[in-house]
């Protein structure tokens, strides 16, 4: 037996399920019917007290006039009648019988009693017949004890009590149409607030279906599409359209750097996946010997660490680089990276010449593994596709931070200085060396994204990447040789 959730629960699911715009003009109509039910009750409540006074007061004054008009046995004096005529009144013994009574009220008591003792003690009122549902003959009667009956004797059958009554009727009625009157009213209200309360909560949830419509069109595949914001509104709903809108343009910027990325790499892989599908299809057209055998995979092997290689390189290129904020110093981290590959260079005997350093310290917003990997780009490139002599330089100039990587070779043309940072960019002359053309777009993604700046320079000509206007005040003071400088901000 499964427990049922409380009925709480399933009743706020129920009403979960219902559209916004129904639980909007519930909501306001529910609040609008407290408010017109307290407004109405204050005012049934005021104009019933001013209603209930007046007729305390015709009582209280009844009765000071037939007081003194009582005779210890509870006759009136004679020749009154034409002073009472008009009042209703009763004069009661302590057990309630009548002892004398206005011509209407003659026979039965009007208060029990009960009430009759009571009023010895004190003045009592109370309502014969209700409001609702209506009586024939509403009264309201004020008991009270007349003057030494205190001490009188039970068996005496002297008056005790004088009962004074004024009819309700006008009083009732009243009461009666004001309370109509406040539920038509209320009524009316409650049904125009609703009304109006609808129509609101449309106009209010017309963008947001406008904006599901267009963001379902979105979904089926349509491109380029973007919500359409009022303009000269800053309400809610226009800035969700905003937000929106902004985070469309994210999400299509993404999808289009993914697919550009998708397709460059694609492009990039398949001259060696083609390579290696040629050489095995060579390698199985006749047998072959061990040593042949062991020749073709070198040669297998050779371009499938080029494929790591690429695969590795793509992954760089392809990950958005995270900015340290603690940040490190780029001085030592350059001096390693140098020193890492004159090691290698001296080990393969492949390097004719150290590349020289120069430091001086520079903290600048990135963490140690960013900065050699901009580093180590920029070195890898100077060496493969520039020449020797290659140095390196750390220094700082004023709240910038700057490297600059130098070497003898041919350098870039003007054209493709303004290209060099796309990916898989290379020059003609480099296309037959190792390389994929992404060192370069690596090194530009990690300087703008820690709000630095990137120049490449060669035989005169200067190309900058990256929007960083306190950079333009630091001119480039080097000759004509391939230069790359990137100035970064300084912690």
């Amino acid at each position: 037996m499964t427990d049922r959730p409380p009925r709480t629960t399933r009743l706020r699911r129920r009403v979960a399920r219902l559209p916004l715009r129904v639980r909007l003009v519930a909501g306001f109509s529910a609040t609008m019917l407290l408010v017109l039910t307290a407004a109405g009750a204050f005012v049934y409540w005021r104009v019933q007290f001013a209603l209930d006074r007046q007729l305390n007061g015709d009582l209280s004054a009844d009765t000071r006039l037939l007081t003194p008009l009582i005779r210890p046995n509870g006759q009136l004096v004679p020749d009154v009648s034409q002073v009472v005529g008009s009042e209703l009144y009763q004069v009661l013994d302590r057990d309630g019988h009548v002892l004398a009574a206005s011509p209407t009220l003659n026979g039965r008591a009007l208060v029990s009693p009960r009430t009759v003792h009571t009023a010895l003690d004190g003045p009592v009122r109370q309502d014969i017949g209700a409001l609702l549902p209506t009586t024939r003959d509403p009264l309201r009667v004020y008991a009270t004890p007349l003057p030494g009956a205190a001490g009188q004797d039970a068996a005496g059958q002297k008056a005790a009590v004088l009962v004074v009554a004024v009819r309700r009727d006008h009083r009732d009625e009243a009461l009666l149409e004001l309370l109509a009157q406040l539920a038509a009213a209320g009524l009316g209200a409650l049904l125009a607030t609703a009304v109006v309360g609808d129509l609101l909560a449309r106009f209010a949830l017309r963008p947001v279906e406008r904006y599901r419509a267009q963001a379902a069109d979105i979904v089926a595949g349509a491109s380029g599409v973007r919500l359409e914001v009022p303009p000269g509104r800053h309400d809610e709903v226009t800035r969700l359209g905003d937000t929106l809108n902004a985070m469309l343009d994210a999400l299509e910027e993404a999808v289009e750097r993914e697919r550009r990325f998708v397709n460059d790499a694609s492009h990039e892989l398949r001259t060696p996946l083609t390579l290696l599908t040629t050489r095995l299809q060579l390698a199985r057209r006749r047998t072959r010997s061990v040593a042949e055998h062991e020749a073709v995979l070198a040669e297998i092997e050779t371009d499938v660490v080029r494929l790591v290689k690429l695969a590795e390189h793509l992954l760089e290129v392809g990950h958005d680089a995270r900015i340290d904020e603690v940040g490190c110093d780029l001085a030592p981290v350059a001096a390693a990276e140098v020193a890492r590959r004159n090691a290698l260079a001296r080990a393969t005997g492949r390097g004719r010449s150290a590349i020289t350093i120069t430091t001086a310290p520079a903290p600048v917003p990135l963490s140690e593994a960013a900065a050699g990997q901009l580093v180590g780009n920029l070195l890898d490139n100077a060496v493969k596709h520039g020449a020797a002599p290659v140095a390196v330089a750390v220094d700082r100039v004023g709240e910038w931070g700057r490297l600059r990587v130098t070497d003898a070779g041919p350098g870039m043309d003007a054209e493709l200085l303004a290209t060099a940072t796309r990916r898989f960019t290379r020059a003609a002359s480099s296309r037959s060396r190792e390389g994929f053309g992404l060192g370069l777009s690596l090194v530009e993604s990690l300087v703008t994204r820690a709000g630095g700046q990137l120049r490449l320079c060669s035989s005169g000509h200067h190309q900058q990447y990256g929007a960083a206007p306190a950079a333009e005040e630091i001119p480039c003071d080097h000759g004509g040789e391939m230069t790359v400088t990137v100035l970064l901000p300084t912690t």
